[in-house]
């Protein structure tokens, strides 16, 4: 599966459209997390857990949405984006969707 964020596939022809797909996952923090993180506040650097925490939840969501693209028969995803939003204190969502598509080379 192609998976691009611009309007096309270079050097691709779109052959069929078959519309939005998307893939999602929601997280929740975890407690020890939390208390790095506030430590980490006071002196600085990188909060690997919620690091990740975030890389998990991408794969998974762009896991979903190649499965709901293939399942339509597409061989691309097209201008995908991703989305976070807050569901609860400590919980958010990760949304990713893009257009799915089959291509083909150009000839």
């Amino acid at each position: 599966m192609i998976l691009t964020n611009i309007e096309s596939v270079p050097g691709k022809k779109i052959i069929e459209h078959y519309g939005l797909v998307s893939g999602s996952t929601v997280r929740a923090r975890h407690v020890f997390s939390d208390m790095v993180a506030g430590f980490k506040n006071v002196v600085g650097g990188e909060l690997k857990g919620y690091t990740q925490l975030l890389n998990d939840s991408r794969k998974q969501a762009i896991q979903r949405m190649i499965e709901q693209a293939e399942q339509l028969g597409a061989n691309a995803i097209i201008n995908a984006r991703f989305s976070t939003s807050s569901i609860a204190q400590g919980a958010a969502e990760l949304y990713v969707y893009g257009t799915a598509v089959k291509i083909q080379n150009i000839e």
